[in-house]
């Protein structure tokens, strides 16, 4: 499989790779950062550019997955990758713990160490369910979404596309958040929010109206 970035939240899938027993043919993209050699921790191939990516998706195997943060940025490369031929694939940590029924979750999703994912969940393309998170039941968390470390999302919420949740927010029951949000680190989300904002605070309220 090619991992999609070389530093920071690559390095992490690397590990949920490692921990399932995933690194046979494991590769990364990096054509950014040309600090880093030619590769990650003296074993595995940095891929520098859409050439080689093509030659690995024809000659060894077309799985990739993104280890880079940020919905907007995680949508694009989606886009780019499958262009060139890429199968979008899921990594999910052996420790996370995931309901048995009526949960559909889509391809390219990210669930970390330690997330808890109840039943009756709809995991929308390329989100990032981060360590330490909890889903409740009946969420809905649609296409891009990531989801930082330690949030609690409570049953029956929406959260709209290429949505931002920072680290240990709380999202209470039945609440809607709309799409290109921005939920600040440690907000308590008590009321719906609307598409492209960024909000913050206990209870939080809107800081800033976004442009998309």
């Amino acid at each position: 499989m090619l991992i999609v970035g070389a530093k920071g939240f690559a390095k992490e899938v690397l590990q949920v790779c490692h921990d399932n027993n995933g690194l046979e043919n494991l590769a990364f993209f990096d054509d950014i950062n040309y600090d880093i050699g030619d590769k990650l921790y003296n074993e595995f191939p940095i891929l520098k550019s859409l050439d080689q990516v093509k030659e690995y998706f024809e000659n060894t195997t077309n799985n990739f997955t993104i280890g880079i943060g940020g919905p907007q940025l995680r949508r694009m490369l989606f886009e780019k990758f499958t262009k060139i031929g890429g199968n979008y694939v899921s990594t999910v940590a052996k420790s996370a713990i995931i309901g048995t029924y009526d949960n559909i979750i889509l391809p390219g999703t990210n669930i970390m160490q330690k997330a808890v994912l109840t039943n009756s969940l709809r995991i929308g393309k390329g989100v990032i369910i981060n360590q330490l998170s909890s889903i409740g039941h009946d969420v809905t968390i649609c296409d891009f979404v990531e989801v930082c470390p330690n949030v609690s999302i409570s049953g029956n919420c929406v959260i709209g596309e290429n949505t931002f949740i920072g680290t240990g927010a709380i999202i209470l029951p039945k609440i809607t958040i709309g799409k290109n949000v921005i939920v600040a680190a440690g907000a308590v989300i008590t009321n719906n929010i609307p598409d492209n904002c960024l909000v913050a605070g206990i209870p939080a309220v809107i800081k800033k109206t976004l442009q998309h």
